[in-house]
């Protein structure tokens, strides 16, 4: 067969397979084409029946096209076999939804990932990199997948799922080691002088790792009380560790590929190895772990604890102690270093004990397995668990309790009123739990994170999961951002990272078709912002627009009457540099307009100010857009009324935004988003951040006016797939965003 004309002109050879002359079996070649591409292969066979070339001495020459066409005895549609390159008897029979190997081509794998949803294929967020594939597992039915691989192209091959965690962690120690040093010899730790540091809050972490020790420092480990060792003797901050430096394992040693690890790590153990520390200390010693660290010097700094209590449940939402002191260290309150923090917390497990083989999620969904204290702080990050982990080992008994894209069964949910913030903020991979027999469902190694054991050289590799997992992971993530963009405050990142989140198309699928605003409550509750997408938090391309300003304001001043309570003293008002005249162009195109205000609260947990938002933050803020064609003046106006009655009847039912007051106006971080119609987005140039009530605004504050507060604000154009040059159009004028001034 002649191959050359067939990856070519809009037709990819994907896969050939040579003649087998003894059993006369002939070659065979499963070729992707393009729309354009079948035109071009019908012309060239009609060319070679229909057309000959013209020899020098102008006699009749071979037909056009010959050896193409000549070579080949049949065309016809190939199905998903055509592109198995696992053993035969290992293809997939039936419609089901199950896991398959998906190898793209590099070039086109981002699309195929980004589209592959649309069509029932439910993507795994892991990726192996090879010279020329990128290899991930989606999770479909056959008849999902081939029309995801015809519409999309991308797909060069399909295969049967096959190693996953469970391989490694079963492995001798000898096996283990081999592959310890394949991934040390392939890994760069670069980490310097200036870069950023994931301090691990925990049980302490083992450097006898060689995964580790590079990037942890015998200096930079540390106890929150002097007389406890600094090894970990359980295993959970080592197995933290080895997922904040590589992610999930299982990737990282079957890729070829070099890793750069460009983060360090410190560790500073906050959980005694013998006996629990009292209720009434939790915060005291974290605050202890957060200072002796700190000791060593100034550094960026993203602090990660997966721990939580019982103790206080149901809190309900409420602040604890525990709680109020995370933010007051996350805001600078606390700690002997009067600095903001990035702080991530875990949301707290489940008992599987408590679960049935169906319905999971009404377990998680039940109030006994709220989020756990402190885990509902207003300025950390809380993280809880989702799963794409559904692929067991041939000929393992059971399946998996939890579908792909949802709900980890481990991860705990936010079950309280909506005054409250909104936990968790996010969710990264926790694992999934076997259903095989009666009740309860059990943890699998094949269903959980690979990651680095505390017993080397004993053990190397081990599994973990759940909340906790996810948290490192959570870490890892936005530890990259922050590397990225050095500069930025840790509210800012906060808001970069949460809003970069989105729901699964799993996750979707649990709302209705026509969502109202109330209808979101139960995602929130669950998944939080979804799942973070590091490139989306990255990027301001041509149809994609990111707009952040880092300010300040102070929100109260003293009344003009001295019995008075204090009253608002001021608002930021941004005239967005949009560009109008590319969003006029695409008229009535839906154009997707994000939001995210951050901003870091000093906490008031006294009991009168339990039951109230108000009266618990410091201060609250919150932003507004204007109407079409609503000028500055009645804009202010009506901004003004709002800030007086925070807590009122909903004043904008008409402004389309997807979650409404109820669900963006609680805790420190507000993300809301509207779909509108380009011309009208293109007359909706300003946004304000103004104050509602906080006790700073109250009597007990001599004069508020002294008080500053940082605030970031985030604001993200997304056009599609339309062609649109929005960014062209505002490059001038990108200096964050123009202030039009303060309004006092």
């Amino acid at each position: 067969m002649v191959t050359s004309g067939l990856d070519a002109s809009g037709l990819t050879l994907l896969r050939l397979e040579p003649a087998v002359t003894a059993n006369q079996q002939p070659a065979r070649a499963t070729v992707f084409a393009s729309e354009d591409g079948i035109d071009k292969l019908r012309q060239k066979v009609t060319d070679f029946r229909d057309k000959n070339r013209t020899k020098k001495d102008g006699t009749k020459g071979r037909p056009y096209n010959a050896d193409l066409a000549q070579s080949i005895g049949a065309i016809v549609e190939a199905g998903l076999r055509a592109l198995w390159r696992s053993p035969n008897q290992k293809f997939p029979g039936g419609n089901d939804s199950r896991p398959w190997e998906i190898w793209l081509d590099k070039i086109a794998a981002a699309g195929f990932i980004a589209g592959a949803p649309e069509y029932g294929v439910v993507i795994n967020s892991d990726r192996l990199e090879f010279p020329e594939d990128i290899v991930v597992i989606g999770t479909a039915t056959s008849e999902a997948l081939v029309l995801a691989v015809r519409r999309l192209g991308g797909v060069r091959a399909l295969a049967a799922p096959t190693i996953t965690a469970d391989y490694f962690d079963a492995l001798d120690i000898e096996e283990q080691v081999g592959w310890v040093d394949d991934v040390v010899g392939r890994t760069t730790f670069n980490g310097g002088a200036d870069t950023n540091y994931i301090t691990l809050l925990d049980r302490g972490v083992s450097r006898a790792h060689p995964l580790i020790s590079p990037a942890l420092a015998v200096a930079d480990r540390h106890a929150a009380e002097p007389a406890w060792g600094l090894d970990d003797t359980v295993g959970h901050g080592t197995q933290l560790a080895g997922l904040a430096l590589f992610g999930d394992l299982t990737v990282a040693v079957q890729s070829m590929n070099h890793i750069q690890v460009r983060h360090r790590l410190e560790s500073a153990k906050i959980i005694p190895d013998a006996g629990h520390n009292p209720h009434h200390l939790l915060g005291v010693v974290t605050r202890k772990g957060i200072n002796a660290a700190e000791a060593t010097g100034d550094r960026r700094r993203t602090f990660t604890m997966a721990s939580s209590t019982q103790d206080d449940t149901p809190h309900d939402g409420a602040p604890t102690s525990w709680s109020s002191e995370v933010d007051q260290l996350t805001s600078g309150a606390s700690g002997d270093k009067k600095i903001k923090r990035l702080f991530l917390v875990s949301a707290g497990n489940t008992n599987q004990n408590q679960f049935g083989n169906h319905d999971y999620l009404a377990v998680c969904d039940h109030p006994d397995n709220e989020v756990e204290s402190p885990a509902q702080a207003w300025n950390a990050i809380c993280v809880g668990a989702y799963t794409e982990k559904n692929v067991l080992p041939e000929g393992e008994v059971g399946v998996p309790l939890a579908p792909a894209g949802d709900l980890a069964p481990s991860s705990r949910t936010a079950s309280w009123s909506s005054h409250w913030p909104l936990k968790p903020d996010v969710v990264f991979e926790g694992g999934n739990w076997l259903v095989d027999g009666a009740p309860p469902p059990m943890k699998h190694p094949a269903l959980s994170l690979l990651t680095t054991d505390h017993q080397y050289p004993q053990r190397a590799f081990t599994t973990t999961g759940e909340t906790s997992g996810a948290t490192a992971l959570a870490a890892r993530a936005v530890t990259e951002i922050w590397l990225d963009y050095p500069d930025l405050w840790p509210e800012t990142i906060r808001a970069l990272f949460v809003s970069s989140a989105r729901w699964t198309s799993r996750m979707k699928s649990h709302l209705p078709a026509d969502p109202a605003k109330g209808d979101y409550a139960p995602l929130f509750k669950r998944y939080g912002y979804g799942v973070p997408d590091l490139d989306r938090a990255r990027r301001s391309a041509s149809n994609a627009l990111t707009l952040i300003v880092q300010d300040t304001i102070k929100p109260y001043r003293k009344a003009d009457r001295p019995s008075a309570q204090h009253v608002h003293n001021e608002m930021k008002v941004f005239q967005l540099p949009w560009p109008v005249s590319e969003l006029r162009k695409l008229v009535h195109a839906p154009v997707s307009l994000r939001v995210a205000l951050s901003t870091f609260i000093d906490p008031n947990p006294s009991e009168p100010a339990r039951g109230s938002k108000f009266r618990y933050a410091s201060h609250n803020l919150r932003f507004k857009l204007n109407r079409p064609n609503e000028n500055q003046v009645a804009f202010l106006a009506r901004i003004s009324k709002a800030a007086e009655q925070p807590d009122g009847p909903a004043i904008e039912e008409d402004d389309n935004w997807t979650f409404g007051r109820n669900r963006r106006d609680v805790g420190s971080l507000h993300i809301d988003e509207l779909v509108c119609p380009a011309s009208d987005l293109a007359r909706r140039n300003l946004i304000a951040v103004h104050p509602v009530a906080g006790w700073w605004k109250t009597k007990t504050i001599h004069n508020p006016k002294d008080i500053t507060a940082r605030f970031t604000l985030i604001v993200e154009i997304d056009a599609g797939e339309t062609n649109a040059e929005l960014y062209a159009e505002v490059q001038a004028a990108i200096e964050l965003l123009n202030v039009v001034g303060n309004v006092v």
